[in-house]
């Protein structure tokens, strides 16, 4: 069966290790397994990954426009964004997201696919991380819950929300059926 939880092994861990971890664990899953949805409002293992390339690639296009704004923003987090930033994570708990962000991630990505997405974020986080010091603070995006973000801000939030879904993946895989021939597919 399954490793049942992770999250301690990588609390500690830099974010490329987190992620590659994230790819090793892709191995392990087959495709029904990816796929495979218990219940009404719960995604699959496989949609969680989608929305983790998703969210770390529109997160990385924001360390862009940070870089390239032209005016110093002046305004900053708002308290739960500072919140976040102060513990170095999101709080344990499930976050219901509204509006485009409520839309399902696609089930029908296959593992190779979704490891492709992964390796596209490290490269990306690569290619930005010895430049982020370069990038001037004032240059902000404004996120929907934390308030104005820094390219430096948005880069870190990255691995916290690797991080952060962490526990939902050991929640998806306790589902998983102990019989192969008993997942259905959503």
């Amino acid at each position: 069966m399954l490793k049942k939880n992770r999250k301690e092994e990588h609390m500690n861990m830099d974010d490329f290790a987190l992620i590659e971890g994230y790819r090793l664990d892709l191995k392990k899953y087959s495709a029904r397994q990816l796929r495979y949805i218990s219940g009404p409002e719960i995604w699959s293992i496989g949609q969680m990954y989608d929305h983790l390339i998703a969210v770390a690639m529109e997160y990385l296009d924001f360390v862009q426009d940070c870089a390239e704004c032209a005016e110093e923003q002046p305004l900053g987090k708002t308290p739960g964004g500072e919140d976040v930033f102060r513990r170095g994570g999101f709080p344990p708990i499930k976050i219901k997201l509204e509006g485009a962000q409520a839309a399902s991630p696609n089930n029908a990505l296959s593992s190779e696919e979704l490891d492709e997405g992964l390796a596209n974020v490290l490269a990306r986080m690569r290619e930005w991380e010895p430049k982020l010091g370069g990038v001037h603070p004032g240059g902000k995006v404004r996120h929907g819950g934390f308030g104005w973000l820094n390219a430096q801000e948005w880069y870190r939030l990255i691995g916290m929300h690797f991080r952060h879904h962490l526990r939902q993946q050991a929640e998806l895989e306790q589902r998983l059926p102990e019989v192969p021939g008993e997942i259905q597919e959503g």
